[in-house]
């Protein structure tokens, strides 16, 4: 049986993604190949990770984000500022912020406790919403680490906008040579979402 690797999130409408974008070239261009650097079109806001689930599993899933949607109202998010995993001495990810307001905390923590019914092990560190815009490439020098410190203090992102929250999605997220493929498997609306 081949299994899926999966996760939940949130997406970002693509005009913030692509205002986002244009923030993070100047870092791309200082900081270039030493990090791998998400596509606009993959940054999302990630709920939880499952990782490899078996086919069967995806309708479980389903029914039970449709559950856990329905008790949550859509809300709004601003997103904003710049930083990284685990510190700035040791960056591994780089991320734009998101400031939380405590329904995005408690619909997190709410698919976080029904994955774990489930049988998913749950994620030891506390949820900090942020969008992953790379990944530091393994193995590198503490000159290049220094230089990644130097860029990110330099650079500001600040308010990119504000947006609404009104639906979760489960994503198949594919490796591939050119980086990873991300397919929406399936969307559930949060309770009080417009629907066309």
């Amino acid at each position: 049986m081949q299994l899926i690797r999966t996760f939940i999130a949130a997406d970002i409408p693509l005009p913030i993604q692509q205002t986002m974008q244009c923030h993070v070239d100047s870092l791309r261009h200082a900081l270039g190949d030493l990090v791998r650097w998400a596509p606009v079109q993959n940054i999302h806001l990630t709920l939880k990770f499952l990782g490899e689930v078996s086919p069967a599993s995806v309708e479980i899933l389903t029914q039970m984000l449709r559950a856990e949607a329905d008790s949550y109202s859509s809300f709004d998010i601003t997103i904003g500022g710049l930083g990284s995993f685990p510190s700035s001495k040791q960056a591994r990810v780089l991320w734009v912020g998101i400031q939380a307001p405590a329904e995005l905390k408690a619909l997190q923590h709410s698919i976080e406790a029904a994955c774990a019914r489930l049988g998913y092990a749950s994620d030891p560190r506390p949820f900090s919403p942020h969008l992953t815009i790379g990944r530091v490439r393994d193995h590198i020098s503490p000159a290049d680490q220094q230089k990644i410190r130097k860029a990110l203090e330099e650079t500001t992102i600040d308010s990119l906008g504000t947006t609404r929250i009104d639906s979760i999605h489960l994503y198949k997220s594919e490796l591939r040579p050119g980086g990873s493929v991300y397919t929406k498997l399936f969307s559930v609306p949060l309770k009080n979402a417009a629907t066309t």
